[in-house]
């Protein structure tokens, strides 16, 4: 199993933090991008941008991301882990700029509705993961 192509290939993750009120854990869509993943805050509704996830970050920037296939045969089991050191980065930034630029490649509902940011580059990976099919 290639864990990288794997999770690259996915549509979304799952993001963990951890902050003052323990662990937060978030469906996410991302990018992987040379040696990061890539996220951004973008236009779908929230009840508030003052996320939880960017507090988090800023108080612990250790996060974890995984995705993970389900099937009734278990036989065809599988998830990826990785997990590295965040920073929140204005979207007009450089390394800002390069993460919604691959949002965008990656979702077609991004060519209409660029996300606003800030963007989050997770960096450090260390990848871990299983498979039924070993």
């Amino acid at each position: 199993m290639d864990a990288e192509r794997r999770f690259a290939a996915e549509r979304v993750a799952r993001l963990a933090t951890i902050g003052p009120g323990g662990p937060h854990i978030v469906p996410v869509v991302f990018a992987v991008g040379a040696n990061c993943v890539y996220l951004a805050i973008d236009h779908k509704p929230k009840t508030t941008r003052r996320l939880r996830r960017l507090a988090n970050i800023a108080a612990n920037p250790d996060v974890s991301l995984i995705v993970d296939r389900y099937d009734e045969d278990w036989s065809a089991l599988w998830w990826v882990r990785v997990d590295g050191t965040a920073r929140v980065v204005d979207a007009d930034s450089v390394a800002g700029v390069a993460a919604i630029d691959a949002l965008v490649a990656k979702y077609a509902q991004y060519s209409g509705a660029r996300p606003e940011g800030p963007a989050i580059v997770v960096s450090g990976l260390r990848w871990s993961a299983w498979s039924a099919q070993i």
